[in-house]
């Protein structure tokens, strides 16, 4: 079977669970996935087993010495909800570790009710050695609750393959005003500040240009900025929940390869829309 990481940009439409496990181990250099929020779909699980934990007795050891096993069956008796969702990204992200490049990385995009889990499920996946970041993506845009404090931001969390060896390129990586100017020389207000692990971006404009109609888009000045950091140019990306194609736009932008795979049919018409010169392959 030819790699999907080779000759042009692709757009696949298929499930991401039965394309991922036909993918080889280190194929790619960078991973954002955009998740759909507690899908609430019990999954089959794969049969892999290549999960990256610490050493220790019992099945996996995790948190304390806790097995992974036990971990898993006090968050469930927890959270009834919790079954499903782990059942459903877990296998999904197990494969995302086994194709990563050694030195790639991964930014998991959710909301405030699934990230708990989500980062739980990484650091027995991963390890949590290799957890990088934990980002905040604040905005300011919708209703204002006057029962809680309204929820304006998202997470993306950021874990590398080799934390001893993954790439990171500050150089590439858009700068931002100064909050407080006068407080710097002119030459550092020329050429901005680097920014934090809490991104301040508008959301994609319900009347501007970039607007595309799928509900969940994501801007691209925001995931440009990962791909910047976390691939080299002529670097394959992959967003196997693609939905309108952000890490599309934002790796053609700054020369990178990608592989968007989604199988919703709206999904597919507006990505095959917005890059028409991608490679489209359908199961």
């Amino acid at each position: 079977m030819t790699s999907i990481f080779s000759g042009a940009n692709k757009i696949i439409r298929t499930d991401n669970l039965q394309l991922l496990e036909s993918v080889p181990d280190a194929s790619v250099t960078m991973i954002y996935v955009d998740p759909p929020f507690n899908t609430g779909r019990t999954q089959a699980r794969s049969a892999m087993t290549a999960v990256r934990v610490a050493d220790g007795e019992g099945d996996r050891v995790g948190f304390g010495g806790h097995s992974y096993e036990t971990l898993r069956g006090a968050l469930a008796s927890y959270d009834d909800a919790f079954t499903n969702y782990w059942d459903f990204l877990e296998p999904r992200l197990e494969h995302a570790w086994r194709i990563l490049a050694d030195d790639g990385t991964l930014y998991l995009h959710l909301d405030y009710r699934e990230v708990h889990y989500a980062k739980v499920m990484l650091d027995m996946i991963f390890g949590r050695d290799h957890f990088l970041n934990e980002i905040i993506w604040a905005y300011d845009y919708g209703g204002r609750s006057k029962r809680k404090w309204p929820a304006k931001h998202d997470t993306i969390l950021v874990y590398v393959k080799d934390p001893k060896n993954y790439w990171f390129d500050t150089e590439e990586v858009d700068r931002e005003p100064y909050m407080a100017p006068g407080l710097v020389t002119a030459e550092k207000r020329a050429r901005g500040k680097l920014p934090t692990d809490v991104w301040w971006h508008t959301i994609v404009s319900p009347t501007g240009k970039e607007k595309t109609g799928y509900p969940t888009q994501k801007p691209v000045g925001l995931v440009r900025r990962m791909v910047a950091a976390s691939s080299r140019p002529d670097d394959w990306v992959l967003d196997f929940f693609a939905g309108s194609g952000t890490l599309g736009a934002a790796a053609e932008q700054l020369g990178r390869k990608y592989v968007l795979v989604d199988q919703n049919p709206q999904a597919i018409e507006i990505m095959t829309s917005r890059f028409p010169e991608a490679e489209f392959i359908s199961d």
